[in-house]
């Protein structure tokens, strides 16, 4: 099976919707693969709202935001990304809105905004209202809203497909090659543009907000070619996932004034962070709740959670603008917020790093300004370093539909200027092997507990806190975990929704980006945003004030090689300069 279009999108999330609109727009054919129905892609999980400096309910600047931006990802974040998506962001929600997006409005009918942790005016004094929000279901209203546009637009899907390997030759992509679950065929998409927008791998930990789709495919097939992988370390853990499932607790509860509660009641944040409390950035938040359950002061019958309090706000705020995470702790937990302390627990929630990108989307093959020709990448699944070290909240969203659109429209730009690339010889040889690997394996391991292990693994040793003793054995129980993967099989032959297949595919993936942010987190001999090390407990601006660039070793299996790339440590506007003192 072949097929031909102008520009593949691959993923049906935010970014690969926004991204597949824009390419549609520039006048080209395009057509996007997606493991799901796009609606039911994990942009939807994407509770509390996307951030603009619009100033509906309070003063604000795009500055504002950029300096927010920039002093949460702990000074990683590439400050010229940083003021392009501070800007655009702007324009991307008033142009949202003008699609259809249901905002939640104000009296005067304007998109309402709401407070959210990191989030400040004036430079850091004080919290600001900058999360414009559609009650507590912003992304599933992104996602509803986008896939209607690109229905209009003519945007051509194929749902149920997995993406087997990506056709790379002499430096130029050609196209992908995916199975197909509903017939076990294999296809060929032959493209002049590749858009990469597949979301991330949270999967890989215990305790993860992360759909069970989120297995870093293309992270890893990628890296398998000797690509790099940049600042795989910096993972950021959410605060507050519901105890024990890591189902997202979106921080617009704490927008909207909840409070964060230990077994004494004591509201804990007041001493970590007296400014702004329980808005403050998501590692603060989730370092200080994992100090209290460390010091005994956990609730829950394994002391391993935190409360959070919504009891003292109306009826009419939980049920209204906090209606989903209502029904989730009512359904999931058997806790009403209207009464009762909900039981609350760090979660495995969003990678920073990714695959390397230009500010237009334009994939890197090295630190030092090499690219991939023809192929693109947004969102969570790339690293165009708006994040750093630690994304803010809401930044997520914002960064789907500007780096998304900026993608379309350069691959569509792209694809306009050029003609159709050969394809290799065998286009699918690569497929053939993988799948081959699997189905010959000698069948004495069991997928389902190599992912356990590593799943466990991950969340002890490569979690919220890290030391190098702990990541040094991580290092060699990833080895190990590959080793016994090369003896796993497929026992079931069928062809049509072989989902045995799939999911032992998907391990392997996941054991790759286990394996570079594992090594990744070791290199860095510093803590900076997510990334804290007991051992290195102070962030090192003389020597890491740089990204890191992990390469699959292809000539000695399970090790990796660490390059480095520079940090752009000044954005566009040089009357910024003065004022955010951030250099």
């Amino acid at each position: 099976m072949q097929h031909r279009y102008d520009v593949l999108v691959i993923g049906a999330g935010g970014a690969g919707l926004m991204a597949a609109l824009y390419a549609a727009k520039g006048n080209v054919s395009v057509a996007c693969i997606s493991k799901l129905y796009p609606t039911r892609s994990h942009t939807g999980a994407a509770q509390g709202g996307i951030g603009a400096a619009l100033g509906n309910v309070a003063e604000d600047h795009w500055e504002w935001h950029m300096f927010d931006t920039v002093k949460g990802g702990d000074y990683l974040a590439d400050q010229d990304a940083a003021e392009v998506f501070s800007k655009d962001i702007i324009d991307a929600v008033y142009e949202l809105e003008h699609m259809g997006l249901p905002f939640s409005r104000t009296p005067e009918g304007k998109i309402a905004q709401r407070k959210f942790g990191g989030h400040t005016r004036e430079f850091g004094k004080a919290a600001v209202e900058r999360s414009c929000y559609a009650k507590d279901r912003t992304g599933h209203m992104i996602l509803q809203t986008l896939y209607q546009q690109n229905v209009k637009e003519g945007t051509m899907f194929f749902n149920e497909f997995h993406v087997t390997d990506l056709l790379i030759e002499d430096g130029r992509c050609r196209g992908v090659v995916a199975y197909e679950l509903a017939t076990g065929e294999t296809h060929t998409f032959h493209a002049k543009a590749v858009i990469l927008a597949a979301g991330g791998y949270g999967r890989i930990f215990k305790i993860t907000s992360n759909a069970l789709t989120l297995t870093g495919d293309l992270m890893s097939i990628y890296y398998r070619k000797g690509l790099p992988l940049e600042d795989m370390e910096f993972y950021q853990f959410h605060p507050t996932g519901l105890a024990k499932l890591g189902i997202l607790v979106t921080e617009g509860i704490r927008g909207e004034g909840g409070i964060l509660r230990n077994v004494d009641g004591e509201r804990f944040m007041e001493r970590y962070a007296p400014t702004i409390k329980d808005l403050a950035p998501r590692d603060i938040v989730s370092r200080s709740i994992i100090s209290e359950i460390r010091e005994g002061r956990g609730v829950g019958r394994d002391g391993d959670a935190v409360n959070i309090d919504l009891t003292h706000l109306p009826r009419e705020v939980i049920e209204g603008k906090l209606a989903e995470i209502t029904d989730l702790a009512r359904t999931y937990l058997g806790m009403d917020p209207v009464k009762d302390l909900v039981p609350v627990q760090p979660t495995a929630h969003y990678a920073m790093g990714g695959i390397p990108t230009d500010l237009n989307g334009l994939c890197l093959s090295d630190g030092n300004g090499g690219s991939i020709e023809g192929l693109y990448a947004a969102g969570e699944q790339a690293c165009v370093s708006l994040h750093g070290a630690n994304r803010l909240g809401t930044n997520s969203l914002g960064d789907l539909v500007v780096f998304g659109r900026r993608a379309g429209i350069y691959a569509a730009q792209y694809a306009r200027q050029v003609e159709f690339p050969d394809l290799p010889d065998d286009p699918q040889s690569g497929t053939k092997d993988l799948f081959d690997g699997l189905k010959n394996g000698s069948g004495k391991e069991n997928p389902a507990l190599i992912r356990k292990e590593m799943q466990e693994s991950m969340m002890n040793n490569v979690g919220i806190f890290r030391n190098g003793p702990d990541m040094e054995a991580q290092v060699e129980i990833i080895r190990e975990l590959k080793a016994r993967y090369q003896d796993v099989n497929v026992g079931d032959t069928s062809l049509r929704y072989n989902s045995e297949l799939i999911e032992v595919m998907e391990l392997g993936f996941m054991l790759d980006c286990a394996e570079a942010m594992t090594a990744s987190a070791l290199n860095r001999t510093e803590s900076r945003g997510a990334h804290d090390r007991a051992d290195y407990h102070t962030r090192d601006d003389i020597n890491w004030l740089k990204h890191t660039m992990a390469y699959k070793d292809l000539d000695r299996p399970g090790n990796v090689q660490i390059g480095y790339k520079d940090v752009a440590l000044k954005g566009f506007t040089r009357a910024f300069e003065p004022k955010a003192r951030v250099y």
